[in-house]
């Protein structure tokens, strides 16, 4: 792993930098301090290559919650850091929310009477989404709302759905590892693409 210093600070420009160039931040649990990661190999989820579970088949078949974009961004964020140890500081929460009110960040939500019961973000570069943490307050509300930002990535034309790490959760998706260098030629292409999240609000 590929691992770029530490910055006290988290300015949209030089977080867009670094994402085009391949690096992300993460804050250390104890510390608080951020450093910069740029894995290798690094986890990509195929924009062609999605599978959706078959025990996940029945339940969007159901569809039991309502999916929307952007309703609740920085509360997502905040709950996917709650947990007994994490990287998603307050310094993390500000930069991102930032990020979304200058339209680079998105959350994807899950809903359900009303209430927010799981979702995910990360952070759209022209045809890149690179994902950054999920949660749930409920059983498969986050795989909901992953199979959504799927679906509405591969509808708008996007290259790249970068997450970074490989983990069981994302192989059953379809996630696989690939070379950092050839990561980072897909990311060229990528973020010099022009790509829409076309997600209509269900």
């Amino acid at each position: 792993m590929t691992n770029r210093g530490s910055r006290s600070t988290l300015d949209p420009e030089f977080l867009i930098e670094a994402y085009m160039s391949g690096f992300f931040p993460m804050a250390d649990p104890a510390t608080g301090a951020i450093s910069w990661y740029s894995p290798d190999p690094r986890a990509i989820l195929p924009i062609e290559g999605v599978i959706i579970p078959r025990s996940l088949r029945a339940h969007l078949k159901s569809a039991p919650f309502e999916i929307h974009m952007n309703r609740r961004f920085e509360e997502v964020v905040r709950e996917c850091g709650r947990r007994e140890e994490t990287w998603i500081t307050e310094e993390i929460v500000t930069a991102y929310t930032v990020l979304n009110e200058r339209g680079h960040a998105h959350s994807i939500e899950a809903w359900r009477g009303g209430s927010l019961v799981g979702g995910l973000y990360g952070v759209a570069l022209g045809g890149a989404f690179f994902g950054e943490s999920m949660f749930s307050r409920t059983s498969n509300a986050s795989k909901v709302a992953l199979v959504a930002l799927t679906q509405a990535l591969k509808s708008g034309a996007f290259l790249l759905h970068d997450t970074q790490f490989l983990t069981d959760h994302l192989k059953r998706f379809g996630a696989i590892e690939i070379p950092r260098k050839e990561y980072l030629q897909l990311l060229a292409r990528a973020v010099h693409s022009h790509a829409t999240i076309q997600l209509t609000d269900r």
